[in-house]
């Protein structure tokens, strides 16, 4: 199969971190809890809860496992295959138009990103339930069941729910109607009504997609207001992204993750809307003789309409995802209408085999570059231009590989192709603080909290990178200051119960950790990195294995009881109690979940195994302590 190799693929930092790798309640798999936040969050800029749930279910079954969650998505890519050919057989009972459409779908490399790439499990989700509504339309069309209605309406509001760039479905069902279902002849008033009254549901349901998409896109500042990006450059992005779409189904190479967003030639967008009108035109001069071409065409622009940028989110100005629906379009005028051409039915399959076998290859090529993000974004900034979030991601790829030189490279490329993006420096400062440069860090932090000054981890920064130069009141200062944006930000307690600790100061030590615990008394995180404290601490005084225990249990609950640190920190809160039975068995299930969360470094594990089975416990400085929980 040409997906099999996903199943070796890792999670990405882009977006995967948001959607499941670091998302605490997605990680605990299917709870009430988790469900009723699905149903009501906007995390994200988006409301598509059976997304959130679909991911859950995979941390259910799962856990971390990478391979895994790809796998489903590959299942459900060739469920919308089977369920795409078995739409156009129950339409028009023609058999080899029905697989060619299925098996364009199936092939094409445009589809990669959509199936390769975790986070956009909304892609296959909601195509799947789309599949579904109009199977059960065209069910209810032949049958006049309104059964079929009922389960065309539930299949909607679900796929709505996963991704609500389904909003145009019921205009596709009326292009249905005009062919192949043939509901009406002639384009005239009277014959076209009833049809647009019978998908009043379909309507009402999406003006409550639409409503809640908005909002929940307001909330998480994710819409470009039209001063930055006035109305005449969006029309002229969606024609231009329009026609490029266009191209890359009939020549699918230089696939990029991220299309950056910027101004176009004046001569691009004439070509595209020359190009555009073009096709337009011929296909409906054959809408009598062969009304396959236009309905196609319709279903691939009309289905495009909420992803153009016209309502502009995010920085990118096209993404093969959006492609993943639309294109069933294009295919199904392909396939359906080029036989109708005075072509030998052995011309049309040796062309179809040539054009499938192309689609197969070039699919296998774009899925080796989704094998690991740096692979990814190389590619990408190798066949695009000024692309400052592609490489902001390089950074975040080599940053997690700790390879903090190459990481800060990229970053200070992004301040020359992007002088304004001023978030930039806090990366910067970053990394500058990991290479012992506090003095350089701080000086990038103070840009970034020129322009920002109310966000609480850029005044923890400051705090940190003051600290290490000494300046400890200046320190102490900052981090009041990000206390007091945000209560429940554990991390400035964290940081300056390290600092008190190495001074010597485990009382104030103690008071800050307990402060954390305090603030963040439901962080998975925040309870593993203190209960490590108080169970391994190489300070006899400050250990405190009571606390310890009592507070990685309460982690390993909120964890669902499948992460292996948290299983490794309870079992040092058992050793340091001296009940080495219960803490060789936490060990050994913190080494039976990491192969399965994607933990690739067991051997710390395997040593405090070796460890408590001697019958001796775990000690560490907080230091080690707080690196350890990747702080």
């Amino acid at each position: 199969m040409i997906y099999s190799s996903v199943i070796h693929y890792d999670f990405l930092t882009y977006d995967d971190q948001c959607y499941v790798t670091q998302n605490q309640i997605v990680q605990q798999g299917l709870t009430w809890k988790g469900v009723g936040w699905a149903l009501t969050t906007f995390y994200a800029a988006n409301w598509h809860p059976l997304t959130w749930l679909s991911h859950m279910a995979d941390c259910e079954l799962f856990q971390l496992n990478p391979g895994a969650h790809h796998f489903i998505n590959v299942l459900f890519h060739a469920a919308n295959t089977v369920l795409l050919f078995g739409l156009f057989w129950q339409m028009t009972r023609k058999l080899w138009p029905s697989m060619l459409v299925a098996a364009l779908f199936a092939w094409h490399p445009l589809h990669v990103e959509s199936v390769a790439w975790v986070s956009e499990r909304k892609d296959t989700l909601s195509t799947f339930f789309a599949l579904l509504t109009l199977l059960s339309y065209v069910k209810y069309v032949q049958s006049k069941r309104q059964l079929h209605l009922l389960l065309a309406s539930l299949w909607l509001a679900l796929g709505l729910m996963a991704k609500p760039m389904l909003v145009t479905l019921p205009c596709l069902m009326l292009l249905l109607d005009f062919w192949p279902l043939r509901r009406f002849p002639r384009l005239t008033v009277s014959s076209f009504r009833p049809l647009v009254v019978e998908k009043l549901p379909f309507f009402a349901l999406i003006s409550v997609s639409c409503i809640l998409t908005f909002m929940a896109q307001q909330a998480g500042d994710a819409v470009i207001s039209l001063q930055t990006l006035p109305l005449s450059s969006r029309i002229e992005n969606a024609v231009l992204a329009c026609a490029l779409y266009t191209l890359k189904l009939f020549w699918p190479v230089n696939l990029a993750v991220l299309y950056p967003l910027e101004l176009k030639p004046l001569a691009d967008c004439v070509w595209a809307v020359i190009a555009l009108a073009a096709i337009t035109g011929v296909v409906y001069r054959m809408r009598h003789r062969q009304p396959c071409w236009l309905v196609g065409w319709l279903w691939f622009l009309g289905s495009l309409v909420p992803v153009i940028g016209l309502v502009q989110v995010g920085g990118s100005f096209m993404a093969d995802r959006y492609t993943y629906f639309p294109a069933v379009g294009v295919f199904m005028a392909i396939a359906f209408g080029v036989p109708e051409f005075y072509w030998s039915k052995r011309s049309v399959q040796a062309a179809a085999l040539l054009v499938l076998l192309a689609c197969a290859i070039l699919t296998k090529i774009q899925l080796s570059y989704w094998r690991d993000g740096e692979t990814l974004f190389r590619h990408t900034l190798a066949i695009t231009r000024n692309n400052p979030v592609a490489r902001i991601n390089l950074g975040l790829e080599l940053e997690q590989q700790n390879r903090i030189e190459e990481a800060l490279d990229e970053y200070r490329k992004v301040t020359k192709i992007d002088p304004n993006n001023f978030r930039i420096h806090f990366y910067i400062g970053n990394m500058l603080l990991k290479l012992g440069r506090p003095a350089e860090a701080l000086a990038e932090y103070r840009q970034c909290l020129a322009r920002t000054p109310a966000v609480p981890s850029l005044h923890n920064a400051a705090a940190n990178a003051l600290a290490a130069q000494g300046e400890l009141t200046d320190a102490l200062q900052e981090f009041a200051e990000a206390e007091q944006l945000d209560p429940h930000y554990s991390q400035p307690h964290l940081d300056l119960a390290r600092i008190y600790l190495a001074q010597s100061q485990d009382i104030k030590a103690r008071g800050e950790l307990e402060a954390a615990v305090q603030s963040a008394p439901n962080d998975v995180k925040t309870l593993t990195v203190v209960a490590r404290y108080l169970a391994a601490n190489a300070n006899a005084a400050a250990r405190d294995g009571t606390n310890a225990l009592a507070i990685a249990l309460q982690a390993n609950k909120l964890a669902g009881e499948r992460q292996p640190e948290v299983f490794d920190v309870l079992g040092m809160a058992f050793a340091s109690l001296g009940d080495f039975t219960n803490a060789i068995i936490c060990a050994q299930n913190a080494l039976e979940f990491a192969p399965i969360t994607g933990m690739k470094d067991t051997a710390p594990l395997q040593q405090r195994l070796e460890l408590y089975q001697k019958r001796q416990p775990w000690v560490e400085s907080f230091q080690a302590t707080n690196a350890a929980a990747k702080y």
